[in-house]
């Protein structure tokens, strides 16, 4: 069963209301943003001497909402364009506009009274067949659907999404006793491949899953860190990515989630789960509601247990909460021996067992909270999921930790976990001790590529599920679908004729090997091995850039051949795909810099996750684009000049000086088509894990409409009088303070090179000219001292540097 929607109302234009619709918006859904008619004037609307009838006034409220949307950060909406896909409406007049809509998401107050009134109006004016969800993040299912009629309860259910809307990928799904049960899976399907969700199905209890064991890990925190004596900037050092979470690790997290809210949650609980073992933990803590009494509720409200300040100088800083004072001081200084002995790990399983093992005082507060948070994960087993699949889903994608509680446990070690829980007086629950003697000592196993998870009920192991449109490069190596394999780089056989090149060098950076693999792969579709090729992966992002170690070695060398002969050799090999006799589709998704990004741009097609991020920042280093990014720019923008016989090229010009002078990265796939990046015909899916199923079927598309190859072109250039106008306009900008003598330096270079050298306005240049002039100065601004600073700073740092 399918379900088309094609319009939604959105009902309550609040902060998650906003984010709903403006998610809608992102996967091109229109929508009505609902909220009341307010019943009293401001005085900005009296001084405009408008009346409580004025359509402005009776659509304040949505159209605050909208405003809103438009005003975020970080931004709720792909492209600022989205914003007209939301129209703002009220109950009062717009109320038979439901009848238009496919679904129906309602999104007030988190008072049932509340909930029942508006499903009132609903019921009255829905269109019957349509589909009606609550996004309620605690309240009963049951209770909401309590005498409503037959058609309304079959097509109701809870839809409850995460905070920001566009940022976390987990929708937590609940069926009504009477939820028709093929709608139910239509909408989640419609969740997953269209939103870009991860479906986790949670059980009719408070809090539903996310909620219930994230802030019960929360809670955890809380009681722990007072044990031990630790301060908020502390207990986020060591809940941070040390842990395998976001840097916003726990008291950044409850700012973002909004403290009246983490308290509505926790008190849910605590009134909601009388015979909860661990009720008491859900207490809300008596900082937590000093703070809201104070009206300090974290981002939205300016100041939580962080708050956002200017020191004298009026740069920006960052104050944290003394949980003893109540006042706001500049944070501590915090190391840690277990935190510095993660730094160099890669995996997070690796990271999280030398945490809680290390014997410091972070190494034991991490113990504390992990094996608590364990425990409680497992003693709800069954009750607010059906297995431990959901649980970790829910804290992977609604609280991004890069592990859920029982992937953790397994990282720590399920056995020597349970002996010293035990050993400290922890109360293990029964189904781990038959976990441990019936099972492989694991909760999760792998056999013959596919990922098992141990069932509770079955006592047995059973496959994990996985999306149909979900490719697991795992799976593949286990299967022996691997055609080519080096350090850097592997070539996988994804089936029907159709390679997959893996990037896997430390954060992707683009090196010899990795070209050596491209170029290879290429190789084999020329011969007729292969009929097409996708360059993706699993990894949260694409590449960062080209390795700029290396760049700085062969530099530090005098090993000025091999720098040029790397450089030509990243040219070609993308040239090589560009003009592969198979199509070759790129599927980036988080960060594509620098050298990534020129990737993307020589893919014949590009199959971007909606959240890619793309820029060429070369700059910040010390040089310019030199595997073809200037060269790209330079086709797309001048290429797209009128064929006339002198064509303004100066505006085109300027364009790409900006983006490549500005460093400009894209804040989304969408975004990454005004820059240029990404073309009008690329395509995007808002499902990170169905990229690389899309690309491969991208390819095949092609495949079977007859694809041929491009043509090489040639296309007119600004030359010396365009290389003249922005000299001075890098001149402009250093003597005005806004760029520094090395930042006009390197602006003259990126000029030279993007105007088409030394020639008279309107030559007509190829794609190996601009090879040419890009290689050639990159070569000679890696022979300045203040380049190789920046490189070495770079690397030192993580961090541009400006001299």
């Amino acid at each position: 069963m399918s379900i088309p929607i094609k319009r939604v109302a959105v009902l309550g234009a609040g902060v998650m209301g906003q984010g709903i619709a403006a998610h809608f918006a992102n996967a091109g859904i229109p929508s009505y943003l609902f909220d009341i008619a307010p019943d009293e004037l401001t005085s900005q609307e009296r001084e405009r001497g408008l009346s409580l009838d004025d359509h402005a006034v009776r659509n304040r409220l949505a159209v605050a909402g909208l405003g809103s949307i438009a005003k975020s950060k970080p931004p709720l909406l792909y492209h600022k364009d989205l914003a007209s896909l939301i129209a703002p409406a009220n109950y009062q007049d717009d109320i038979g506009n439901l009848a238009e809509c496919d679904w129906i998401v309602e999104v007030v107050v988190e008072r049932l009274d509340i909930k029942r009134k508006v499903f009132d109006m609903v019921e009255e004016h829905r269109r019957p067949g349509s589909v009606v969800s609550s996004n309620t993040s605690g309240l009963s299912v049951a209770d909401m659907a309590a005498g409503r009629s037959e058609d309304f309860r079959r097509h109701f259910m809870v839809t409850h999404f995460f905070n920001p809307v566009r940022y976390m990928r987990l929708l937590e799904m609940v069926p009504c006793e009477d939820t028709d049960p093929d709608l139910f899976r239509a909408v989640a399907e419609f969740g997953e491949h269209v939103l870009g969700k991860g479906i986790v199905y949670a059980k009719d209890t408070p809090n539903f899953v996310g909620n219930r064991i994230g802030t019960f890990g929360m809670t955890s925190v809380f009681h722990w860190m007072g044990e031990f004596g630790l301060g908020v900037t502390a207990t986020d050092k060591i809940f941070g990515p040390a842990m395998g979470r976001p840097k916003s690790a726990v008291f950044r997290t409850a700012d973002v989630v909004g403290l009246d809210t983490m308290a509505h949650v926790l008190t849910t609980v605590s009134e909601s789960c009388p015979d909860d073992p661990w009720r008491e933990r859900f207490r809300v803590p008596e900082v937590m509601t000093s703070l809201v009494e104070k009206g300090a509720l974290g981002e939205k409200s300016g100041a939580g247990f962080y708050r956002k300040t200017r020191d004298e100088a009026g740069a920006r800083q960052i104050l944290a909460l003394n949980l003893d004072t109540l006042e706001y001081e500049e944070q501590p200084k915090v190391r840690f021996d277990s935190i510095g002995a993660t730094r160099n790990l890669e995996e997070t399983a690796d990271k999280v067992r030398e945490m809680v093992w290390y014997d410091d005082e972070a190494g034991r507060f991490a113990w504390k909270v992990t094996a608590e948070t364990c425990l409680y994960s497992a003693e709800l087993l069954g009750e607010i999921a059906d297995d431990v699949v959901n649980i970790d889903r829910a804290l992977r994608w609604g609280f991004n930790y890069e592990s859920g509680p029982f992937q953790t446990w397994d990282s720590i070690g399920l056995e020597r976990s349970v002996e010293r829980m035990k050993d400290e007086g922890m109360a293990v629950p029964r189904i781990v001790e038959t976990l441990l003697a019936k099972g492989e000592g694991s909760w999760y196993v792998r056999r013959e590529g596919v990922t098992y998870y141990w069932d509770v009920e079955k006592e047995d192991y059973l496959p994990v599920p996985v999306a149909d449109r979900q490719i697991s490069l795992a799976s593949l190596a286990d299967r022996g679908k691997v055609l080519d394999h080096n350090e850097g780089a592997t070539l996988y056989d994804l089936g029907d004729r159709i390679g997959l090149v893996e990037f896997h060098t430390k954060m992707n950076s683009i090196d010899a090997q990795i070209i050596e693999m491209i170029d290879g792969a290429c190789d084999r579709v020329n011969s007729g091995d292969l009929d097409g090729l996708v360059i993706g992966s699993e990894a949260v992002n694409f590449s960062v850039g080209a390795n700029i170690g290396l760049i700085g070695m062969l530099i530090m060398a005098d090993m000025w051949d091999e720098l040029e002969q790397a450089i030509r050799g990243g040219q070609e090999a993308y040239m090589k795909m560009k003009y592969c006799s198979g199509p070759v589709v790129v599927a980036p998704r988080g960060m594509a810099l620098g050298g990534g990004c020129e990737a993307v741009m020589h893919g014949d097609a590009v199959r971007a996750s909606a959240e890619t991020y793309l820029g060429q920042v070369e700059l910040g280093v010390g040089v310019i684009p030199a595997f073809g990014g200037c060269k790209e720019l330079a086709f797309r923008f001048y290429g797209s000049a009128p064929a006339t016989a002198k064509p303004n090229l100066f505006p085109l010009m300027e364009q790409i000086f900006s983006t490549i002078g500005l460093g400009s990265v894209s804040g989304s796939a969408e975004e990454a088509r005004d820059l240029r990046f990404l073309r009008a015909t690329d395509r995007v899916t808002l499902n990170p894990d169905n990229v690389l199923a899309d690309a491969k079927a991208d390819v095949l598309a092609m495949l079977a409409t007859g694809y041929q190859p491009p043509r090489p072109t040639t296309v007119p250039v600004p030359g010396r009088d365009g290389i003249a106008s922005l000299k001075v306009m890098a001149y402009t900008m250093r003597r005005g303070g806004y760029i520094s003598e090395y930042d006009e330096y390197l602006a003259r270079k990126l000029a030279h090179v993007i105007c088409g050298g030394d020639v008279p306005q309107g030559t007509e240049l190829s794609e190996q000219d601009f090879l040419d002039l890009e290689r050639a100065a990159f070569v000679e601004l890696c022979h300045e001292e203040k380049t190789m600073a920046r490189i070495q700073h770079m690397l030192s740092t993580g961090k541009p540097l400006r001299n």
